[in-house]
């Protein structure tokens, strides 16, 4: 038997004032649309910002559904709209910001698996990375320069 040792980086920001600039305006578009999530049976409102390479940004947030498996992500929201919009250009960057109604989220929340598998898609697609930043309603920012750091066996065509 071999053993295989899988390490990922993230670089942890303790506030918003520590991004960036142009990151803190991502992270700021991020935080204001995630108010505009409909979440009333998960209370959890997730908001996404991405810059894209012809300098768009392009908002999403979560969309709920009394038949769960019928309503979307925030990431996934922002990612089909942008493919939609503007199917040639490149995510060079993304803000996640997620809240609960019922309790204070201080940790990083990361995307879930469907939308790391999206993600991955599209990183791949464009083959180039994408930069993922990520936080609860208040406290620090997780940076990750690629979704491999979230999802290091990842699964794509080459495999079908």
């Amino acid at each position: 038997m071999n053993k295989i040792t899988i390490t990922t980086n993230f670089d942890v920001f303790e506030s918003i004032q520590e991004l960036p600039i142009d990151i803190q305006n991502l992270m700021q578009e991020a935080i204001a649309i995630r108010k505009t999530a409909y979440a009333p049976y998960s209370n959890f409102k997730v908001g996404v910002a991405l810059l894209l390479d012809n300098e768009k940004i392009i908002l999403g947030s979560n969309q709920e559904n009394a038949a769960y498996p019928s309503g979307l992500c925030a990431e996934r929201v922002a990612i089909f709209h942008a493919g939609a919009v503007f199917p040639e250009a490149k995510i060079l960057k993304m803000a996640i910001s997620a809240a609960s109604s019922t309790t204070t989220t201080s940790a990083p929340i990361p995307p879930c698996g469907s939308c790391r598998q999206t993600i991955a898609e599209y990183e791949i697609k464009q083959n180039t990375p994408i930069e993922i930043y990520f936080m609860g309603e208040i406290g620090s920012i997780y940076k990750s320069d690629s979704l491999k750091n979230l999802l290091p066996l990842l699964f794509d065509k080459k495999f079908l």
